[in-house]
């Protein structure tokens, strides 16, 4: 055990997970790649858990974090603040909410707690719909929402949340159905719960769920669930921590699969716009961003430092597109992933969109989950060379590969073939 490790130990709650049987020092990055204490590089298909979504030590952020630290770090949102102002301007304009007002908080848990503050005041309910499999922060009452066991510690809540189906498209009572059948069983259900109900103030989804797998419905679900939400005035909440941005490939914004009924009422967004700086942040249409009848600021949220990093950084994914590098590139690594695990038993799915890839293992010839061999290949994976995440309803067997959006084609198989090799380790 290495001294850093012991006394991280000493110091941290038991339940703070770290990765690696020898847990990794990170001491720097440029570009894709990290290096650790020992000086080993290590290419990054997970950053941070998907928040450094550029690329690692990017002048055009650290010029303006550098810049903006020389002049002021912190003011809160008591005095008027010209970069969050124009990072919201932007937001709003990106969002596709009408009328659209943004708040800023410090991260995607702090984002959710206040869509969900924002919608039971609205709707005078704190009946909230999530979905199964679902992860939203780790705060109390984003934990209340959370549909997955593993991240879930308390069911002590204010709300009231009910789950409903549609996030997992291969597992569950659905599974075998075709995606228009699919759509209209989730539908079905989703009427039938709320015919058992008190009103609900909001369902709140991901539109690909990033702790649980990188798993998702079919395109237009979350529209079909509109049609319904809109009939009982129910809000929807689009979770774009993990999705926005670009990462897709196919979409700025994940909602945008599901939008022909329009955007969703509140959008969360966090992690890849600070590109590794804390920012998170709530659209919403005015007349609900503007329910609350109390006062309320931010201390750091919006913060001066963090607003620059965000307008440097989005001006930098706008600039050189890479929500097209995500589609080609990350369409590239998915089928060269597909190639690499065809007729393995221990693979189940390679699935995913853009840079937002998940490889589900399963014990051979069945549809057990196998996290023993998920961490088995992370391990193995490091040694390579190559850092990846884990996630997964279903005891977390399942690998998250999210690296930053400027990620090459060389680069994009250089870590296939690590992992071909990591993968080949646990046949």
């Amino acid at each position: 055990m290495s001294s850093l490790h012991h006394r991280h130990l000493a110091v941290s709650p038991e339940w703070l997970a770290l990765y690696y049987r020898h847990p990794l020092e990170i001491t720097h990055g440029e570009g894709r790649y990290v290096w650790d204490a020992d000086g080993k590089r290590y290419l990054d298909f997970f950053g941070g858990i998907l928040t450094t979504m550029t690329a690692h030590a990017l002048p055009e952020v650290t010029k303006a974090v550098t810049e903006q630290a020389g002049r002021i770090i912190h003011t809160s949102t008591l005095y008027l603040n010209r970069p969050m102002v124009e990072l919201a301007e932007r937001i709003a304009t990106l969002s596709g909410i009408p009328d659209a007002r943004v708040f800023f908080t410090t991260s995607g848990t702090e984002a959710n707690d206040t869509a969900l503050l924002l919608a039971t005041t609205y709707r005078r309910s704190n009946q909230i719909l999530a979905m199964r499999n679902s992860y939203h922060g780790r705060s109390f009452s984003a934990v209340a929402i959370t549909g997955n066991k593993a991240w879930s510690p308390t069911s002590l809540s204010p709300l009231q949340t009910l789950y409903v189906h549609g996030g997992v498209r291969t597992r569950g009572p659905y599974a075998e159905l075709s995606d228009a059948q699919f759509i209209k069983a989730c539908v079905a259900d989703l009427e039938d719960l709320l015919g058992h109900t008190r009103d609900a103030a909001a369902l709140i989804a991901e539109p690909i769920q990033g702790v649980g797998g990188f798993t998702s419905p079919p395109d237009g679900l979350f529209a079909a669930f509109r049609e319904v939400l809109s009939r009982h005035g129910i809000l929807w909440i689009s979770d774009e921590v993990q999705t926005g941005w670009g990462r897709t490939g196919e979409h700025f914004w994940g909602w945008q699969a599901h939008d022909r009924n329009g955007p969703p009422d509140i959008l969360t967004f966090a992690k890849g716009i600070g590109n590794g700086m804390s920012i998170g942040g709530v659209v919403a249409r005015a007349d609900v961003m503007n329910c609350l009848d109390a006062n309320s600021i931010s201390t750091f949220g919006g913060s001066p430092v963090t607003m620059a990093a965000g307008l440097a950084n989005l001006s930098y994914l706008l600039d050189h597109d890479l929500q097209r590098n995500a589609r080609r590139v990350g369409g590239l690594l998915i089928e060269r992933l597909r190639a690499i695990v065809a007729g393995s038993e221990c693979v189940r799915e390679v699935r995913g969109r853009g840079l937002m890839i998940g490889i589900e293992l399963v014990k051979p010839g069945t549809d057990d989950a196998n996290p023993e061999a998920a961490t088995a290949v992370l391990e193995a994976a490091r040694e390579g060379g190559l850092l990846v995440g884990k996630g997964g309803g279903h005891n977390t067997s399942v690998l998250r590969i999210a690296p930053p959006l400027s990620l090459s084609i060389a680069e994009a198989e250089e870590g296939a073939e690590i992992l071909a090799e990591a993968l080949r380790s646990v046949e």
